[in-house]
């Protein structure tokens, strides 16, 4: 009996651009203007006190019955500046769905007022639980296709606690803000060589792809190669094929890689964004 295997590979794709990082916006933020500075990262303890999170301005949610219905809890680490702001959102604990998406953007809208050390505002390692309450819907894309999202039907509720040893990781100096758009020349992409500076993601979940009918009747198989961005917070960004293998499998390629989740790749132990592609090879055994 003939098995499908279906096999992800990861390719560096190397731009020989040098030149270092670019910022996505020509206004001065002090956090980022402060990357050559070293920035000590404080826990919460008797003398630390815990980042207080200020009210959100929610917008309201759709309140129409909902057929599909997705629910799940993802957790986060993030540090809050001296200005309030959350910065270096990374995953803790994943769901790998369209869940993770909405949960950094939740965090990442969050503001706070500053933690503090001996009554000065410091820079404070956090974690927080994100629960979320969602409800996929069918629409159509610009083709005309069918496609799929998910939207909240409630707001979010997060659990705000304590990483006692801040990662080293955390010492980043790069916000969530820091990829903006797409394209070879998007703001805010570190485009040095992987592998001399920058140290490469490393994937912490991937998802394997699934035949598409048309392939599996006709028992084609071969590979399609994926481009995407691994933002600062380790999640495929402007996924797109780069070698087309056809018969539906360059859809079904995409749609795992999506749900792949990465520890971003590092600079000077900085979480940085950077392009790579991806090798999905469709077996027929």
């Amino acid at each position: 009996m003939r098995k499908l295997w279906i096999i992800a590979s990861f390719v560096l794709l190397v731009t020989g651009i040098s030149g270092g990082q670019q910022t996505s916006s020509s206004m001065s933020d002090p956090w980022l203007d402060a990357q050559s500075a070293p920035v000590k990262v404080y826990a919460v303890g008797p003398d630390v006190t815990d980042p207080e999170l200020l009210p959100l301005d929610l917008s309201p949610l759709h309140t129409e019955k909902c057929r599909k219905k997705v629910d799940g809890k993802v957790v986060l680490s993030l540090l809050v500046d001296t200005a309030g702001k959350p910065r270096d959102i990374m995953f803790i604990q994943p769901l790998y769905t369209d869940l993770d998406k909405l949960a950094l953007q939740f965090v990442a809208a969050d503001r706070f007022n500053p933690g503090t050390h001996d009554s000065v505002p410091v820079v404070v390692s956090q974690s927080v639980e994100v629960a979320l309450q969602g409800c996929v819907e069918e629409t159509k894309n610009d083709a005309g296709k069918k496609t799929y999202q998910v939207r909240l039907r409630s707001q979010p509720v997060q659990k705000f606690g304590t990483i006692p040893q801040p990662p080293e990781e955390s010492a980043s100096l790069l916000g969530a803000e820091s990829l903006k758009s797409s394209g070879d020349n998007t703001p805010g992409i570190y485009r040095d060589r992987v592998g001399s500076v920058v140290k490469a993601p490393v994937p912490i979940s991937t998802a394997a792809p699934e035949f598409s009918d048309e392939a599996r009747r006709e028992k084609y198989s071969g590979i399609c190669m994926i481009t995407l961005i691994v933002d600062a917070q380790g999640v495929p960004q402007n996924v797109r094929v780069l070698r087309a293998l056809g018969k539906g499998l360059d859809e079904k390629a995409m749609e795992a890689v999506r749900r792949y989740r990465f520890k971003p790749a590092m600079n000077d132990g900085k979480p940085v964004p950077v392009m790579i592609t991806v090798e999905v090879n469709f077996r027929l055994y």
